[in-house]
C-alpha cells in the first residue's frame, strides 16, 4: 500500500523540502530504480543504477567519483533505501560528496519516510471516507441488506443495524463553480461530524448530501422533536458561518429491513414537496406534511387526475383563486364558519356564499364528509396550492 503512494507528486514535495534542509541537488527514485522526483527535471524518467544497488543489496550505497564513472545515469553520492514497515519503496539520492553527505542523509532520509508514512495515512483515511460514503448509498438504495453489505460495514466497524434516520441536505444549484461547491460541501460534511454525533454521510452530487442520523434518544425511544431541534441548531450554524444556502429535509423513522431506504424516499419526497408548497423555508419535516408527501406518489397517475377533477372544475371558474384561497382557509380552521370568517376578514354570510359557490362549481356537497375529503386530497395535489 505505502508504494502505491509514492507516486511523482509526492517524490517532488519530498524534493522540495529535503533542498531546504540541504545544499545538495536531491533525486528520489521507486522501487525500480526510476527517477520520479528529482532537483534537476532532466533527469527525471531516468534509470538511477545507484538506486538499484541499494534496492537488490538493502543498504545504504556510497558513489564516489570512481565507482560513478562505471554506472549509467549516476553521478557522485549517497543512496538511502526508504522503508515503510520495514519494507523498501523506494530510494533517496543525494548529489555530493558521499563522505561529507553521510553526516546528515539519514536524516534526510527519515524525513522523507515520515513524510510518506504520513501520506500513506493520509490515503488510509480518505480510502476508509469512501468507503464509508460507499456504504451510505447503498443503504439509501437497497431494501434489503445483503450478507456482503453487512460484512462490509462490520470491516468499516459501521452498526448497520442502529435505528437511524434520513435527512437530506440540498445546496442552492448555480451558487458556485464545482471546485467551490465541492470545498463547501466538504465543509459542510466536517460541520456535521463534529462533534462526534454518530452521523453517516455521503455526498450524492454537487448540489445534494445525505445524512444517516441515529434515531433514538437517551431512552431508546424516537422523538422527532429532537432531530428537529439539532437541524434548526445547523441551520442557524450555516447562516452564522457558511456561505453557501442550504435546505434540509428530514424523513420519516423506519424499523425494519429496508428502513434507512424508505426514510431516504420520505426525505427527499418531503424535500420536494416542502419546495413546492413553503419556497421561503429552509428546512421541512416530513412530520409536518405527511398527507401532501403520502399523497406525492399519486401524481401523473390516472388516480391524482381523477382526484383532482371536481378542483379542475372549479379553477376553470374561479380565474383569480377567491373560491379556492377560501377553501384552503375553511380547511386550515377545521372547517369552522367563525374562525375561517375571522381569518378572511369577511363576513360569515360571504363566507356562506362562496362555500355554496363551491358546492355548485364542483359538484360536490361539502356537508358530506366523503365529498369534504375529496377536495382536501385535491387541494394537497394541486401544484398551484
Amino acid at each position: 500500500m505505502a508504494a502505491y503512494h509514492f507516486d511523482s507528486k509526492l517524490a517532488q514535495q519530498i524534493v522540495a523540502r529535503t533542498m531546504q534542509i540541504i545544499d545538495s541537488n536531491v533525486n528520489v527514485m521507486d522501487a525500480r530504480g526510476k527517477i520520479i522526483g528529482s532537483g534537476d527535471e532532466q533527469r527525471l524518467g531516468e534509470l538511477h543504477e545507484g538506486a538499484l544497488l541499494c534496492i537488490s543489496q538493502e543498504r545504504v550505497v556510497d558513489i564516489d567519483e570512481g565507482v560513478a564513472r562505471h554506472l549509467h545515469g549516476v553521478r557522485p553520492g549517497i543512496n538511502l533505501p526508504m522503508r515503510i514497515d520495514g519494507q523498501i519503496v523506494g530510494v533517496i539520492g543525494l548529489t555530493g560528496n558521499p563522505t561529507q553527505l553521510r553526516q546528515y542523509g539519514e536524516l534526510v532520509c527519515m524525513t522523507a519516510e515520515m513524510m510518506l508514512e504520513q501520506a500513506r495515512l493520509l490515503h488510509m483515511l480518505a480510502q476508509d471516507s469512501r468507503l464509508r460514503e460507499e456504504l451510505v448509498l447503498n443503504l439509501i438504495r437497497m431494501d434489503e441488506l445483503s450478507p456482503a453489505l453487512m460484512e462490509w460495514a462490520q470491516r468499516l466497524g459501521i452498526d448497520i443495524h442502529k435505528p437511524r434516520v434520513v435527512a437530506v441536505v440540498e445546496v442552492d444549484s448555480g451558487q458556485l463553480g464545482v471546485d467551490s461547491a465541492m470545498a463547501e460541501l466538504q465543509q459542510l460534511q466536517q460541520l456535521l461530524t463534529t462533534p462526534e454525533r454518530d452521523n453517516l454521510i455521503a455526498i450524492v452530487s454537487l448540489t445534494e448530501m445525505v445524512v444517516l442520523k441515529p434515531a433514538l434518544n437517551s431512552y431508546d425511544r424516537w422523538d422527532p422533536e429532537s432531530p428537529r431541534q439539532r437541524v434548526e441548531h445547523l441551520m442557524s450554524r450555516m447562516t452564522e458561518n457558511g456561505r453557501l444556502r442550504i435546505r434540509i429535509s428530514l424523513g420519516n423513522f423506519f424499523t425494519g429491513p429496508g428502513s434507512i431506504a424508505r426514510s431516504y424516499r420520505t426525505a427527499k419526497t418531503t424535500m420536494a414537496v416542502g419546495k413546492q408548497r413553503m419556497p421561503d423555508k429552509r428546512s421541512y419535516f416530513y412530520q409536518d406534511l405527511i398527507l401532501p408527501v403520502l399523497l406525492d406518489s399519486l401524481r401523473g397517475g390516472w388516480q391524482a387526475d381523477e382526484l383532482v377533477r371536481p378542483l379542475a372544475r372549479l379553477k376553470a371558474t374561479d380565474t383569480n383563486g377567491l373560491l379556492r384561497r377560501t377553501l384552503a382557509a375553511w380547511f386550515t380552521h377545521n372547517v369552522q364558519p367563525t374562525a375561517t370568517s375571522k381569518a378572511l376578514y369577511i363576513h360569515r354570510n360571504t363566507l356562506e356564499y362562496r362555500l355554496n359557490r363551491i358546492s355548485e362549481l364542483t359538484g360536490l356537497d361539502l356537508g358530506n364528509f366523503d365529498d369534504r375529503l375529496l377536495l382536501y386530497v385535491a387541494l394537497q395535489l394541486d401544484e398551484e396550492h
